[in-house]
């Protein structure tokens, strides 16, 4: 499909409905909205304009104007994506929600908050903390992540094992239909089958059936009691292998459990200049505990120490202040951007298996590590199997040799993953990044059942183009200018 460019005319449309100040189309300024944490070398692309809107209002009209010139549109909030999603990869309009910032509404007799997209996650809880109350969609990114991105991609994070992905507190959503109506889905309803439930559709939908301008999430109380584990383990598989006994043996359910292989351990110390004792073991496990209660938390922290221990842990550290768990967990939330700035050439992935198959899983990866000639660490939510094997092009080789490399190595990964009853991605998302795999992780009818759904939202194919799978073929001859 061919698309309409931005022309002098609907800029200043454009204009009229944002402000001025609010249309963006230099280079300069645009730039920061060409691409997301992806590699800008190789996924970067520029729009030819970036609005800013300010109401759901102003966001209708850009989508009604854009619907009806046959301009793609790009949905974007903080751009911390890691598949691509938020690249406007077919050139047209970018919407960014930056400015749609406002915590509308704190509601603590249902225990729900009203919230615009363009909220960071991590100021919701900063909010809440008067109320005893917090907002349990955790993404690893919290304080650089908003709400429409969390929403876009269902993200997950460190504390999914217990409080779930960011779609279980998603109770209500507003949202700009792509041909510009605004519809209302949800509320501030607990319970509510009337219908299609249309709005966990649009969560994980990665802003191709619409944009969500506003958000009612479900609360919870806020956890007074809190513990870290630093578990060591001398391999990799050792460490694994004790992740659903945790569970099963013990009868507790940890807020989060997160693997970290060797390697990924020893890379974010080093960018942090963070001293953990890595040196004498092969994997770690960040177990967190939490509750209303110290004695229970105690209890349970002591029978999950002790579950590891029968099983082979080497040493298990106790952080039982905030300070202490600040410094461990900030060396597993670090670990993409240390790598990233070892080496920027590398595919991070996002593969989720059956709990119970990762520790199947370990040995494949280093399989492929030996057959590619490449580093491929390891690291991720153990606790609900989805692992972050990264692949590091190797300083030998070189970049055509690498796109090959990667090429190969992914389509092995992803077909090892298949045969554990396992899916490309568990978090961040198809997007672009990951998008001709798709045809071979989803049976026919399905990919089938999901183009007709967009089909249905979007009979124009205007709403994020070229991300999750091709409608029709995205032509990007009128914006070719690749990232310089």
């Amino acid at each position: 499909m061919n698309y309409n460019i931005v022309t002098e005319d609907v800029l200043a449309r454009l204009r009229e409905i944002c402000g001025e100040n609010n249309v963006l189309t230099d280079r300069k300024k645009t730039e920061a909205y060409s691409h997301d944490e992806t590699p800008k070398d190789r996924y970067a692309a520029f729009p030819e304009a970036v609005v800013l809107p300010r109401t759901s209002e102003e966001v209708a009209r850009i989508v009604r104007l854009a619907n009806d010139r046959l301009i793609p549109l790009t949905p974007r909030g903080a751009g911390s994506g890691l598949s691509g999603g938020a690249i406007p990869c077919c050139g047209g309009i970018v919407v960014s929600l930056e400015n749609m910032d406002r915590v509308v509404e704190i509601d603590t007799e249902n225990m729900m908050m009203v919230v615009e997209s363009g909220v960071i996650t991590n100021s919701v809880n900063e909010r809440l903390k008067e109320a005893g109350l917090f907002f349990a969609g955790y993404p690893m990114s919290l304080e650089t992540c908003c709400i429409g991105g969390n929403i876009a991609e269902n993200a997950g994070g460190g504390k999914a094992v217990k409080y779930g992905v960011t779609g279980r507190y998603v109770m209500g959503i507003e949202m700009v239909t792509p041909t510009g109506r605004i519809v209302e889905l949800g509320g501030k309803r607990v319970k509510d089958v009337t219908g299609y439930d249309l709005k966990k559709l649009i969560v994980g939908s990665e802003g191709t059936l619409g944009i969500v301008t506003r958000a009612t999430l479900k609360l919870l109380p806020r956890p007074t009691a809190q513990v870290a584990l630093l578990v060591l383990f001398d391999s990799a598989e050792s460490a694994i292998s004790v992740v659903p006994k945790i569970m099963t043996d013990t009868g507790v359910i940890p807020t989060g459990i997160e693997f970290m292989d060797q390697l990924s351990v020893k890379t974010s110390c080093s960018y942090l200049n963070e001293h953990l004792p890595y040196r004498d073991c092969g994997a770690m496990l960040l177990i967190e505990i939490d509750g209303a209660d110290d004695r229970q938390v105690e209890d349970d922290y002591m029978k999950t120490g002790e579950i590891c221990e029968k099983n082979g842990a080497l040493q298990v550290y106790v952080a039982d202040n905030h300070t202490t768990r600040e410094r461990v967990w900030a060396v597993r939330r670090s670990i993409a951007e240390a790598f990233m700035a070892v080496s920027p050439q590398q595919s991070l992935e996002d593969i989720v298996v059956p709990t119970a198959s990762i520790a199947e899983l370990i040995p494949e990866l280093a399989k492929l590590s030996d057959k590619y000639d490449l580093q491929i660490p390891c690291y991720g939510h153990a606790g609900d199997g989805n692992l972050h094997a990264t692949l590091v092009k190797n300083p030998a080789h070189g970049m055509e040799q690498w796109r090959e490399i990667e090429a190969c190595c992914l389509k092995d990964l992803y077909g090892a993953v298949r045969k554990l009853g396992g899916a490309i991605s568990g978090e961040h998302g198809i997007g672009s990044k990951r998008k001709a795999y798709l045809k071979d992780a989803v049976s026919d009818v399905e990919l089938e059942l999901m183009k007709s759904i967009k089909k249905a939202f979007d009979p124009n194919n205007i709403m994020n183009p070229g991300k999750i799978f091709d409608m029709d073929h995205c032509s990007t001859e009128q914006n070719p200018d690749a990232f310089p």
